[in-house]
């Protein structure tokens, strides 16, 4: 069931999405070649720990898969799309490209965010990459606002992703998200104009275009957990936390 958030829950939210950006902002100073992830992902935690919030998908359990998520933050690696375990083997390398996802639960509630850095001096074609899933991010969330659909979300990401030549992946989607992790509505990064579920002011919607410089396939790694674009092209991911208002989107995870 979709929840509207009274103002008492959208206040503990921003905290917790604070958090979250203030995650984003520190991995912009350490994200760096020659760092291993699992550094990423220690550094995340305390500094989460020590605002008072708490990382959401360490020990995160999802039906079908059996180990929990062990870390702290999801952090992928160029052609990873989704839900890259931190590993001290895993070396961040000049021209990479890493998506770090990050969730924080504070008082019972969640705030979640993504961004994909350039570690160094990256390709162009990396460059254009995330460029254009940033970009598409932004027009998403101008599609926010109530009376909008979820159609139009999906819309904005799909028509602008498609036009620049990238693939989308559809077998992830945005979320529902407040009391709980992930939440009705699925908010995909595709869909048709005034089709879909309606906006209502007080929704709160985690909206995150993941974009693939090569096909749309994606397949999952002997980890159970670890999401990869099936043809080995590269993958960039960008997420923000939103509050519907009448007037547009509230962003309560502002990394930026």
């Amino acid at each position: 069931m979709v929840t509207l958030k009274k103002d008492h829950e959208i206040q503990i939210m921003k905290q917790a999405g604070r958090i979250v950006a203030d995650v984003l902002q520190l991995l912009e100073e350490l994200v760096r070649p020659g760092v291993d992830t699992l550094t990423l992902d220690e550094a995340a935690e305390d500094l989460i720990r020590k605002s008072g919030g708490i990382p959401a998908t360490k020990g995160y359990r999802v039906q079908g898969i059996a180990t929990p998520y062990p870390a702290s933050l999801c952090v992928s690696v160029n052609e990873e799309v989704v839900h890259g375990i931190p590993r001290r083997e895993r070396v961040l390398l000049e021209g990479d490209i890493v998506s770090v996802d990050v969730v924080v639960g504070v008082g019972r509630y969640f705030g979640d965010a993504a961004r994909t850095y350039a570690v160094g001096e990256i390709p162009e074609a990396r460059r254009r990459l995330l460029q254009v899933t940033h970009e598409s991010l932004h027009r998403a969330l101008a599609a926010v606002r109530g009376g909008a659909t979820l159609g139009d979300v999906g819309y904005a990401v799909e028509s602008y992703v498609k036009s620049e030549g990238f693939g989308l992946v559809r077998d992830y989607a945005g979320h529902g998200i407040g009391r709980h992790m992930h939440e009705p509505p699925q908010v995909p990064n595709y869909g048709r104009p005034g089709r879909g579920m309606v906006l209502k002011p007080g929704m709160t919607l985690a909206i995150e275009p993941m974009v693939m410089a090569g096909g749309e396939r994606v397949v999952t790694k002997s980890d159970g957990w670890t999401v990869v674009t099936a043809d080995g092209s590269d993958a960039a991911h960008f997420e923000k936390t939103v509050l519907v208002t009448p007037q547009g989107a509230e962003v309560l995870t502002p990394w930026e």
